[in-house]
């Protein structure tokens, strides 16, 4: 059965962001998952989910910045992840620890590491293994804390330069860091874009390899090509569903989109047939034949 989790980055957005928590629960969500918590004192989040009873399943690690002041704001000044980057090791190294200290309060089990925008004139290969290099360290650090530190490819149309385009890119560095606490988090939004063959990519990665399980995370949806609800573009999710349920994967499916209606009073809410129905066929009996 699909377990959804509510995005209160990009739903909801009709109301503060603390009140979101409360939205996401009201509509039966679960659990819940956002872009940056460093705008929020960690307890205030943490009381947010334990008074609506909802889980922290996934957050970013900041996307740039030395102190939380800063990481709070690197977004919108246009960072994109350091981990990739030559020289600001000791960036990443501050901003993965704050992240830590976040997953620990909150009881969030996964952090997103953003690779960075590949600098121009800069060869491959040094980002590469600079990426490997800040990657190993920070498995080591989560390790002990339970966490999976999870690597998400992101389609160079949304985020120009962005160093992780491609699942096969993902799968390649961690098996290259060789780390039990590095995943892939793959989002079928961003793999349409680059990649298409979804159903190919799904039985080709869900799958346990070479008697390994899974390194996938965590999964995130949303309608191709505007981001909207899932069942609106050129996507099939329920064949989708479908087919993650049959192989085997257990995890959560983040709800990364924004509603068609936008910030109209009701616009997520309004916009979850699409859940229902995912959640109804997946409980149905199967009729004997």
């Amino acid at each position: 059965m699909p377990r959804f989790a509510a995005n209160l980055s990009l739903q909801y957005n009709e109301v503060p962001f603390m009140e979101r928590f409360a939205s996401a629960a009201q509509d039966g969500f679960e659990a819940v998952e956002y872009l940056f918590p460093y705008a929020h004192a960690p307890a205030d989040l943490a009381a947010q989910l334990q008074a609506h009873g909802l889980r922290q399943v996934l957050f970013n690690a900041p996307p740039g910045g030395s102190d939380l002041s800063a990481m709070a704001s690197a977004w919108e000044r246009g960072e994109r992840g350091t981990a990739c980057l030559p020289g600001r090791e000791a960036e990443f190294c501050a901003g993965l620890t704050q992240a830590l200290h976040y997953a620990q309060v909150l009881k969030c089990p996964r952090v997103h590491v953003m690779a960075g925008l590949a600098p121009a004139g800069v060869d491959r290969a040094i980002l590469q293994a600079t990426y490997e290099a800040n990657l190993r360290w920070a498995a080591a650090q989560a390790a002990p804390l339970g966490v999976a530190l999870l690597i998400e490819p992101i389609n160079g149309r949304d985020m120009p330069g962005y160093f992780l385009q491609r699942q096969a890119d993902a799968h390649a560095t961690v098996q290259a860091v060789a780390s039990a606490h590095l995943q892939v988090l793959m989002d079928l939004y961003h793999c349409q874009i680059m990649e298409g063959d979804l159903s190919t990519k799904l039985r080709q990665y869900l799958a346990p390899q070479d008697g390994q399980p899974s390194r996938v995370g965590h999964i995130q949806i949303a309608g191709v090509p505007q981001r909207h609800e899932p069942d609106v573009g050129e996507v099939n999710y329920d064949h989708l569903f479908a087919l993650i349920d049959s192989l085997g994967y257990s995890g959560w499916m983040g709800c990364e989109y924004r509603p068609a209606r936008g910030t109209a009073p009701g616009a997520t809410h309004d916009g979850l047939g699409w859940r229902d129905r995912a959640l109804a066929a997946s409980t149905a009996p199967v009729a004997c034949t």
